[in-house]
């Protein structure tokens, strides 16, 4: 059995979901005309 060492699942939950959370900020700043200010950041991550 030839095996390719460099087949390997590239998954790490951490960086999805840092990824998530960059893209959530991303959609938020597009539907605003100015910065997002404190609030609209922490209602784009969930936080309140």
């Amino acid at each position: 059995m030839n095996v390719d060492p460099l087949q390997v699942p590239l998954e790490d939950e951490p960086l999805i979901q840092e990824i998530r959370l960059l893209t959530d900020l991303i959609v938020a700043a597009t539907e605003t005309a100015g910065p997002l200010d404190d609030a609209e950041i922490d209602r784009a991550l969930g936080l309140r």
